[in-house]
């Protein structure tokens, strides 16, 4: 299963620095003995000069060594260690502001965190902590403490200062916000690039890439269905599921654990549930989906129920294919759809050939 492109639709998508192909290809070039992603910023290396492999492991064992522009031995879109310990650092403690002022006494730019706060979270890096502040003081209110403690315990100076950050977030004032629930949110990195989880305390009701094109209309759906807010902050379900994934990406996990907390019909739910019933390493069709519903005339509205999954790779929707194999739809892209399937073909096929051993 594979995408089958050619040497010029490869060329044309380093030509673009199309990020969309991110894992499907490693673009070689023969004069600078470098290998690099398909969106690497370089400039274009002429066609008689390029070479094109499937892998990493390819490049190098021909020769080529990584670029140092596009780094292609790092992961995706990691997240830089200095600005993970400020973000556990203010995690750990709500409280804390972190100005400008103690980022120059660190020998950090302020630049340099806000514009990568901007990029990755879609707001600066101040912003970030207000929000983990009001997250703070929501859960006081919702326990019964007053407006005005709850302000003061979260380190704002001033009541009019926090209800004009609590009403910047919530579009409305604290007291007409008590039946609102949160939904904490975290990013966090994978070898096939970077993820927002979202997580209820009842479990994971969120777990998407963080290009997907619809992602914003997800956010919606769920502060709609849950009438909740979608905040930083702790929850053990997202403790859970990066440790779980960090798990599955290092080929030791074939079944997941954490709680998931679904929104959705009870017809979409139970195409959810089957699909979790699909062996991992093996794919099924959108047919063989309907079939194992006993609903065979219900193709059309699995496949929109397969899309409208809101929890990748734990809800494999990655292991349903088009009738005649090939590689059809997948929110997170097609390479990832690929990539994912190779990965766990490979780790399905060294696990029975470990049990042929034993």
């Amino acid at each position: 299963m594979n995408l089958n492109l050619s040497f010029e639709e490869k060329y044309n998508i380093i030509s673009s620095k199309d990020t969309t192909y991110e894992g499907v290809f490693i673009t070689a070039v023969k004069t600078t003995g470098i290998f690099c992603r398909p969106s690497c910023r370089a400039r274009r290396p002429n066609a008689e000069n390029v070479s094109f492999y499937d892998t990493i492991q390819e490049a190098m064992q021909n020769g080529y060594r990584p670029c140092k522009i596009c780094k292609p031995m790092e992961q995706e879109a990691s997240t830089p260690n200095y600005i993970k310990e400020i973000i556990k650092e203010i995690q750990s403690n709500p409280y804390t502001k972190i100005s400008d002022e103690d980022l120059k006494n660190r020998s950090i730019e302020p630049h340099t965190i806000r514009r990568w706060f901007k990029e990755h979270y879609h707001l600066t890096f101040h912003t970030f902590q207000r929000m983990l502040r009001i997250n703070d003081a929501f859960t006081k209110i919702k326990n019964g403490k007053s407006i005005t403690h709850a302000a003061f315990d979260s380190g704002y100076e001033s009541l009019s200062g926090f209800n004009e950050s609590y009403h910047a977030i919530f579009g409305n004032s604290a007291g007409k916000t008590k039946n609102k629930a949160v939904v904490n949110i975290v990013r966090f990195s994978t070898p096939i690039g970077a993820m927002f989880a979202c997580a209820t305390e009842s479990g994971i009701c969120l777990l998407e890439f963080t290009d997907r094109k619809t992602l914003e209309a997800q956010f919606k759906d769920i502060r709609k269905q849950l009438n909740a807010v979608i905040l930083p902050g702790k929850n053990s379900h997202l403790t859970q599921v990066q440790n779980e994934l960090e798990e599955y990406f290092e080929g030791e996990r074939k079944v997941f654990s954490v709680a998931l907390d679904l929104q959705g019909t009870d017809f979409r739910k139970q195409v959810w549930e089957e699909l979790t019933n699909i062996p991992y390493g093996n794919t099924r069709t959108y047919k063989e989906q309907s079939i194992a519903l006993n609903n065979l005339k219900a193709i059309r509205a699995v496949g929109s129920a397969n899309g409208a999954n809101k929890v990748a790779i734990i809800i494999p929707c990655h292991r349903v294919v088009g009738s005649n194999g090939t590689l059809t739809g997948y929110a997170g892209g097609v390479h990832r759809k690929k990539w994912l399937l190779d990965f766990e073909r490979t780790n399905s096929n060294q696990s029975v050939q470990k049990e042929l051993e034993f």
